[in-house]
C-alpha cells in the first residue's frame, strides 16, 4: 500500500466515526485478511482483519448457495454490540464495531458509500494473488 492511498483510506475510517455514534472501531481488510488500514482502539487489528476475512467468505458462501448475487454486507449483533463487515469492491472490505446503542439503519446509510470508496480506493493500488 502506498502512502498517497493510506492517507484517504484513514480519513475514511475517522470520518464514518464522527458521523455514526456507538462506532467504536473501524477496519479495511483485503479479503484475503491482511490489514490495510484501521482505527480500533482496544482491538487486535490483525486478527480481526483475518476474522473479518473469514465473516466475508462465509457471506459468500450463503448468498452463492440461494444464488442471491453478490455479498455486499452482514450484521452481527451480540449482547454488548454489533459488528458489520460491507464488501468494498472486489479487493477489500470494511468493518465496523459498535456499542449495543447503534442505531443499525444509519450505519447501513453512512457506511455504504464509504464502503463504495473504500473500493474505488483500494481497486487502484491492491491486485490479491
Amino acid at each position: 500500500m502506498d502512502t498517497e492511498t493510506e492517507t484517504p483510506l484513514l480519513a475514511e475510517l475517522r470520518e464514518l466515526r464522527l458521523r455514526v455514534p456507538y462506532v467504536t472501531g473501524v477496519l479495511v481488510a483485503s479479503v484475503d485478511g491482511m490489514l490495510v488500514a484501521q482505527d480500533t482502539p482496544g482491538i487486535e487489528p490483525e486478527v480481526f482483519a483475518a476474522m473479518s476475512a473469514a465473516q466475508l467468505g462465509l457471506g459468500q458462501q450463503i448468498v452463492a448457495a440461494l444464488h442471491s448475487g453478490e455479498f455486499r454486507e452482514t450484521v452481527t449483533a451480540a449482547t454488548n454490540g454489533y459488528v458489520a463487515t460491507f464488501a468494498a469492491g472486489q479487493t477489500a472490505l470494511l468493518t465496523v464495531v459498535a456499542g449495543p446503542e447503534l442505531n443499525v439503519a444509519r450505519l447501513h446509510h453512512e457506511a455504504r458509500p464509504v464502503a463504495a470508496r473504500i473500493g474505488q480506493l483500494m481497486s487502484a493500488v491492491y491486485h490479491p494473488a
